[in-house]
């Protein structure tokens, strides 16, 4: 899913020198946070594919920051932009560790901190979700602030959304109170699934050519890449309404002092990849611009981002002290020491690693129980630990693997078991896991390889156990301080989601709108 950020300085240069002490008069930015669902960062032409076209993605790197090591903490809708909203890790957030969660109260979000120190905040699109937001003082949340989807468009392909975002943006612009900072969240809901089939070939000069490659965990077969190209076809929708907005704000004459920040909250939405912890789960885009804060653009950098880092940023730039403002301690660093060096590759020595894990996403368990993993991606290595390897970690077989959407991939995938009796594929992408599993995210960016009981590797993993655990204590996270079971005893905020495996298995009729019904296998597998 990716995310805009275009984060404006208002000008102060006419204000009096007592003024010019002022740091929140000079310095209150303007912020547009815009986020799209489900891309993994190497589908963009800044990072070297060509055959998915993100020019402006591009220009924002070129004009600014492109960042090689932008990670999620955990790869899927909720939980990720609780982590973007809040500046802490998932495992920090209580009920919002989860996908479909009730958010709590006492979490406060960047931008209702922005909102109660006087800035003008909305959001189009798709915001924090899927969940409950909750209320606050008997008043309904807004997370990401007031929604603003009134203007709609006929969408070039079947699932695209009716949302002009990029008119939405323009709309809640001009209603703006004057000389009043704003925060917009630009919430694309491309491309998630479900894709119209075979529209990039019908609607667009793309070939199945086009693909450099196909996954390796994926046989490569004509629908398959003809899912990857509808998934490409559904970013470039997204980087349109992205250069319509930059378009927008270059009329207005703001482009220069505006920060522009592009990244996705999750991994693309195939098998192996959305929900999962692996590099192409959580490995995301992240481009930066902005030249009034930025030294030396066109830089690469090469350290460790965390998507907590985003929040302390955000507010930071605003002057705005977080534990005022209703929100809880915040674990993410901001970025400003990046932005203020003049460095490529490796900025800082502090920033060499992150924190990745997870607990319960989509329902399809009994009991609703999660597959719990804690992870951490250091130097060329991924480190996880599979809580629960007996369960299956993309949901039980007889209920859908309903944490994978459906998907022509997936329906592939799961064919070549059915009908051709082949393992590998099925294996590969829906099979149970080991306990613990090391990769060389640099030899086997596809984390194919596991690594863990190889001797070569095993000073590397126990340094990785160490750091991990070192830090996941200090963040009290209850998987690691005796309070494991609690991930599982909080309730799902759809009432029809609730005890899924159980009331499908005891013969109700039961929904899961974001899978094919084919997807269900006749019954359990071993």
């Amino acid at each position: 899913m990716l995310v805009l950020l275009l984060l404006g300085l208002l000008s102060a240069c006419e204000g009096t020198e007592a003024d010019s002490q002022d740091t929140s008069a000079l310095t209150r930015p303007n912020i547009l946070f815009a986020i799209a669902d489900d891309a993994s960062w190497k589908h963009f032409g800044a990072y070297g594919c060509d055959w998915v076209k993100t020019p402006a993605f591009d220009r924002v790197a070129a004009e600014g920051l492109l960042f090689n090591r932008a990670y999620v903490p955990n790869a899927k809708c909720s939980p990720s932009r609780s982590c973007i909203l809040t500046g802490r890790n998932s495992w920090q957030l209580e009920e919002a560790v989860s996908h479909l969660p009730f958010f709590p109260e006492k979490f406060g979000t960047y931008a209702e901190a922005l909102d109660s120190s006087g800035y003008w905040v909305g959001a189009t699109g798709k915001p924090w979700g899927p969940g409950d937001q909750g209320s606050r003082n008997g008043v309904p949340r807004q997370l990401a602030g007031q929604k603003f989807n009134q203007i709609t468009l006929e969408p070039p392909a079947k699932f695209i959304s009716q949302v002009d975002y990029a008119s939405n943006f323009e709309d809640f612009l001009q209603k703006r109170p004057d000389g009043e900072p704003f925060c917009f969240w630009y919430g694309g809901l491309e491309p998630h699934r479900a894709y119209d089939y075979g529209a990039a070939l019908r609607l667009t000069d793309k070939k199945l050519s086009d693909i450099d490659e196909v996954p390796p965990f994926w046989p490569d077969v004509d629908s398959i890449r003809t899912d990857l190209l509808d998934y490409a076809y559904e970013i470039e929708y997204f980087d349109g309404h992205l250069a319509r907005m930059i378009a927008t704000l270059e009329a207005a004459g703001e482009l220069d002092n505006t920060i522009i920040v592009v990244t996705a909250d999750n991994g693309m939405p195939f098998p192996r990849i959305k929900g999962q912890v692996y590099e192409y789960s959580n490995h995301l885009p992240l481009a930066i611009r902005w030249p009034e804060g930025i030294k030396k653009p066109g830089r690469k950098i090469d350290d460790f981002v965390n998507f907590i880092d985003l929040a302390p940023t955000f507010l930071e730039a605003a002057g705005v002290q977080p534990e005022t403002m209703g929100m809880q301690a915040i674990t993410g660093r901001s970025l400003s020491d990046i932005f203020q060096s003049e460095k490529d590759g490796t900025v800082t020595n502090y920033r060499d690693y992150v924190l990745v894990g997870k607990e319960r996403h989509d329902v399809g368990r009994p009991d609703d129980q999660g597959y719990p993993v804690r992870g951490i991606f250091k130097g060329d290595y991924l480190y996880l630990k599979n809580f629960h390897p007996e369960r299956w970690p993309v949901g039980n077989p007889e209920t859908g693997y309903l944490n994978t959407d459906g998907s022509p991939t997936k329906s592939f995938l799961l064919n070549s078991r059915r009908v051709n009796k082949l393992q590998e594929w099925w294996q590969l992408n829906f099979g149970k896991r080991s306990q613990e599993e090391v990769y060389n995210i640099k030899e086997d960016p596809f984390c194919l390889k596991n690594l863990a009981d190889t001797p070569e590797v095993q000073e590397q993993k126990k340094a990785m156990i160490a750091a991990m655990t070192e830090q996941l204590m200090l963040q009290n996270d209850p998987r690691m301080t005796g309070n494991a079971q609690v991930f599982d005893s909080y309730l799902y905020s759809s009432e029809q989601s609730r005890n899924f495996y159980n009331r499908y298995m005891a013969g109700e009729k039961m929904k899961a709108g974001w899978v094919n019904d084919t997807d269900f296998e006749a019954g359990p597998l071993e």
